[in-house]
């Protein structure tokens, strides 16, 4: 008799699973939130607009910001050799806020956890030759050149006094080769409970300061000049680094 059950409990959940009441599924794979939040800085304080209180890194007088703001773009996140690629990926990041700061999140990456980040200051040549909108990309946009296809990747606007002699500063870098490729691993402490919390400066002093020292008397405006431009590009390829 008490075989009889056995063989009954067997029978019945045989039954039930081939009926579809019992179905083995493997966990979900755990999904992480990260916030990227960049902090504007100049030489290693938050940056200060409206206010000649900043040296003229290549000769005299004091300047002021205006506006800055600069194109991200092609974000991604990897552990080991899984990546992670935000789609249209393109992200418009200024400042002028009461922080100085700009964060962006990615929700539900499929890692479970993250050891770097990377992404293009700029844009890609695809979206640069391409009118169609995606991400923060808009072509009637200020951040669009009004000659020919294509963006602004960075721009500064300000104000050089030298005495009592005002003279505006604006400086427009957005040919395609001007994109600058950045990577960063990520600190280990940075993540808790699954959401990856990761600080970022951008020092402006860098785009002035770089591989080229910038003489704001000498070079008021950079628009349409390659060479300047790939000066400009070449100091905002190290302005982006880790908080710590």
């Amino acid at each position: 008799m008490r075989l009889s059950h056995v063989t009954l409990g067997i029978s019945t959940a045989a039954i039930l699973i081939s009926a579809g009441w019992f179905t083995l599924r493997a966990l979900p794979e755990k999904s992480t939130s990260i916030t990227l939040t960049f902090h504007a800085e100049m030489g290693g304080a938050p940056l200060v607009y409206d206010q000649f209180v900043y040296d003229n890194p290549g000769g005299p007088g004091t300047f002021r910001v205006r506006d800055f703001r600069f194109y991200l773009s092609n974000l991604s996140v990897a552990k080991g050799a899984e990546t992670y690629s935000e789609a249209d990926s393109y992200h418009l990041l200024r400042f002028d806020n009461a922080d100085r700061s700009h964060s962006i999140t990615l929700t539900d990456v499929p890692l479970q956890s993250v050891e770097t980040v990377g992404f293009l200051i700029g844009v890609d040549p695809e979206a640069n030759s391409s009118i169609q909108p995606r991400g923060d990309l808009d072509p009637n946009s200020q951040m669009a050149w009004n000659w020919e296809v294509g963006y602004k990747f960075v721009v500064f606007e300000g104000a050089l006094r030298i005495g009592e002699t005002v003279s505006p500063v604006v400086y427009h870098v957005g040919f395609s080769e001007n994109a600058r490729q950045q990577s960063f691993a990520i600190p280990s402490d940075s993540q808790v409970d699954g959401d990856v919390q990761v600080d970022l400066t951008v020092d402006l002093a860098k785009l002035f300061n770089g591989a080229t020292r910038i003489d704001m008397e000498t070079l008021p405006s950079v628009k349409f000049d390659r060479t300047d431009a790939k000066d400009l590009a070449d100091n905002y390829a190290d302005m982006i680094a880790p908080k710590f």
